[in-house]
């Protein structure tokens, strides 16, 4: 497909676009050294720079979470700015560039919203999002998000592990998969009109990959609900594979004999995997994945990292695929 081989690789690499907020802190950090002294003005910005960071925007309607105790669901890493959280997405139903998704999902109306859940289970059933929210007790988990395209973030979401919710619907024996289906309503999402992929918006995991308890159900971010650019009203997300397996915006959720057609893989098969585990020692067909930029760090000073197996959640979930040939599951 012309479109996959030309997008988006003409243009500078978004993540390499000193923010002008980046800019202007950094400037005032020059101005704090040189009046009160480097070391003094360092502990002072690292000071204010946490508190920032944990800091509820005070944007939409807040949704507290408590710390999880799950292994590996907390990150020490700095997080990413609310503003590149929000701002910066992949939501390819309201547009293909970055600042799509930002600009255009005012229109998505997540209430009323329902999610059916069905398949091979013993008791499926179509949940209110609000009754959904309530099935287990929030958390909070402060997860890194890595995307294929080479960019990273580290985002405090706000959910449950879907295994709370994959134990009470009872799958039968023949469950072998999840399959997870997007919202597709062209009265709400103008990216619909696009042939870059087929709608709806089809993503899946393998029964144990959802039934790993960092393998989040996610309904906030940032002590708040989700913005509708980030997949509101409930999205997943599995930290260990690359960002375009966690489905937004949810719809439906099947118990599933047979690995789903997932939208990416269907469109080019030789580039996206079912599996997608980050993985710096198997490249994407065009760039590498050996390294990433994480989205709002460092300014005029941004570098390239090296990527971590697994998204450096190796400890927690490579057991999942123990004697597996990862150049050829990718």
């Amino acid at each position: 497909m012309q479109y996959l081989k030309d997008r988006g690789f003409v243009q500078p690499v978004a993540s390499e676009i000193t923010p002008r907020r980046v800019f202007e802190q950094r400037r005032r950090l020059l101005q704090l050294a040189a009046t009160a002294g480097a070391g003094t003005a360092l502990g002072l910005w690292a000071a204010r720079d946490a508190r920032a960071s944990f800091a509820r925007p005070g944007r939409l309607a807040p949704l507290p979470g408590a710390k999880s105790e799950v292994a590996g669901a907390v990150t020490m890493d700095k997080l990413t700015p609310y503003a590149d959280v929000t701002g910066y997405n992949n939501f390819y139903e309201f547009g293909t560039d970055k600042a799509d998704p930002a600009r255009e999902a005012h229109r998505l109306k997540t209430r009323p919203w329902t999610v059916a859940v069905e398949g091979e289970i013993g008791k499926p059933k179509v949940y209110d999002v609000d009754e959904l929210m309530k099935l287990a007790p929030m958390e909070e988990r402060i997860y890194r998000l890595r995307c294929v395209e080479g960019w990273s973030m580290v985002i405090p979401w706000v959910g449950w592990s879907l295994s709370e919710l994959i134990r009470r619907v009872e799958p039968t024996g023949n469950a072998k998969y999840v399959e997870f289906v997007t919202l597709a309503d062209r009265a709400q999402m103008p990216g619909l009109r696009s042939s870059v992929l087929l709608w709806p918006y089809v993503e899946g995991l393998r029964l144990d990959e959802a039934m790993h308890p960092l393998t989040l159900l996610a309904f906030g971010l940032y002590g708040e609900v989700l913005p509708n650019q980030n997949g509101a009203p409930l999205r997943l997300v599995v930290p260990w594979k690359y960002g375009f397996k966690s489905g937004k915006s949810l719809v439906k959720i099947r118990f599933v004999e047979k690995q789903p057609a997932a939208s990416w893989v269907v469109a080019a098969p030789h580039e996206y995997g079912f599996y997608s585990n980050v993985n710096p020692k198997v490249d994407h067909a065009r760039w590498s994945q050996a390294t990433e930029r994480r989205i709002g760090e460092d300014g005029l000073l941004q570098r390239k990292r090296p990527t971590l197996m697994f998204n450096g959640y190796e400890a927690q979930v490579g057991q999942l695929y123990a004697g597996m040939d990862l150049r050829r599951f990718f």
